[in-house]
């Protein structure tokens, strides 16, 4: 009786080979939850040159709805990171140049017209998100007072739909928004408005309002919830005062 002994070296191929998927599968998981929030954050800036292309090509409409996606996303990407222990350097300069992208160039490209004066202003609200993000990112606390440049964005964008494009309204505000930015003292920062229970709330009644309600019940949901980040904090520092 002849016995088949299979070699040894058969062996130890194949347990090299469930090691190496073992190690690739765990390499796949931990590259997955690195890099989640960085996926969130470039979609950001998708939905930020997306909203360029839609201004540029006279899509307005288009254009400020993909800027409240937008919001929406920037909402998710730090949650995400804090929640996965996947904060990072690169993630928070990916997620400047997003909000750059989105809330700075493609929100002020709703304000653009032939109009001279509108295009200095489109410049002026660029250059003022730019300064609230370079405060925001230096990491000095007294310098994070003004108005966080997301809520300044989706007011500009919920107005701009909900008034037609009406370009005396959109001025006011924002000549109103990139003084509430780039004040350091006017717009005090408030810990209830910027805890994560309060943002997870206004995330999850944003996404409902996406797929449950048509556009302008949710432009009026994000527009009274941006409106409070403005009202809220002036109002409980004017009563400190």
């Amino acid at each position: 009786m002849i016995m088949l002994i299979p070699p040894s070296g058969f062996f130890q191929r194949a347990k090299k080979l469930l090691l190496s998927e073992q190690t690739g599968r765990v390499q796949l998981k931990e590259f997955a939850r690195r890099n989640a929030a960085n996926a969130l954050s470039m979609a950001n800036m998708v939905m930020g040159m997306a909203s360029i292309l839609c201004s540029l090509n006279g899509h307005q409409y288009a254009a400020c709805w993909l800027v409240l996606i937008g919001y929406l996303l920037d909402l998710a990407d730090g949650a995400v990171a804090r929640r996965l222990n996947a904060c990072s350097a690169l993630g928070a300069k990916l997620d400047d140049f997003a909000d750059f992208t989105t809330f700075g160039i493609a929100t002020a490209l709703l304000l653009r017209t032939h109009n001279l004066l509108d295009n200095i202003l489109c410049m002026c609200y660029v250059l003022a998100v730019l300064i609230r993000l370079c405060f925001f990112s230096s990491g000095i606390p007294f310098m994070y007072r003004g108005l966080p440049c997301i809520y300044s964005s989706a007011i500009l964008a919920c107005a701009s739909m909900l008034t037609g494009g009406n370009m005396l309204v959109l001025r006011v505000i924002a000549i109103a928004m990139i003084l509430f930015m780039v004040s350091h003292t006017f717009y005090p920062h408030d810990r209830v408005l910027e805890s994560q229970a309060w943002k997870k709330m206004v995330y999850a009644g944003g996404v409902a309002m996406v797929f449950c309600s048509s556009f302008p019940p949710a432009c009026v949901y994000y527009l009274l919830w941006s409106v409070s980040y403005i009202l809220f904090p002036t109002v409980l520092w004017s009563c400190k005062v």
